[in-house]
């Protein structure tokens, strides 16, 4: 019988994050500090579980991608988006609209500077201010595995989205980030 262990990834975000609109370029939109695994810590096997939630506005009708990302924590983070939906066709005149995200990545293969990550999920994206609609993350199978997660450095994890046109009535809120690391035998 194998022990199995189930811990939350620290620092915890201390307030709702901020609302951000007006940019067209991929971006981290999580809330404050974001979640880190220290280097050394992931083990061959060991699960990483993202969890976000927050709401939408929008005008006209255009497009958002919404991921999970990660980068290492020395300096400014690097943006680099992994599992992700893109370019999500929104409806137009949503207001506060909810979202929600679930996403699990197994450590696969060796541990180092190219260790590979395995991961998918869905994100739930608000038809309405009470319906949501389902969609698979990332966008094609392909995206699953990244083979370039170094984990002998601290990298931060964390929520990213771009829009498809920049309006300061298209905003995207990450409301809560939880970030879990299971291991096991």
């Amino acid at each position: 019988m194998g022990i199995f262990l189930v811990t939350p990834i620290t620092p915890f975000a201390t307030a709702a994050g901020a609302a951000f609109n007006t940019f067209t370029i991929r971006q981290d939109v999580s809330p404050k500090p974001l979640p880190v695994i220290q280097g050394g810590t992931l083990q061959i096997g060991s699960v990483i579980k993202i969890e976000a939630e927050g709401e939408f506005t929008t005008t006209a009708t255009p497009t958002l991608s919404v991921g999970v990302h990660f980068g290492p924590i020395a300096g400014t983070i690097v943006t680099n988006a992994y599992w992700e939906y893109t370019a999500a066709t929104v409806p137009s005149a949503a207001t506060a609209w909810p979202w929600r995200l679930e996403w699990r990545g197994k450590v696969l293969g060796a541990l180092g500077t190219s260790c590979s990550i395995l991961g998918m999920g869905e994100i739930e994206l608000g038809t309405s201010l009470t319906a949501v609609g389902a969609i698979q993350i990332p966008s094609t199978a392909a995206l699953r595995t990244v083979a370039i997660y170094d984990s002998t450095i601290a990298n931060a994890w964390g929520i990213c989205a771009a829009w498809s046109a920049s309006s300061a009535s298209n905003s995207i809120t990450v409301n809560n980030i939880t970030a879990m690391l299971i291991y096991g035998p």
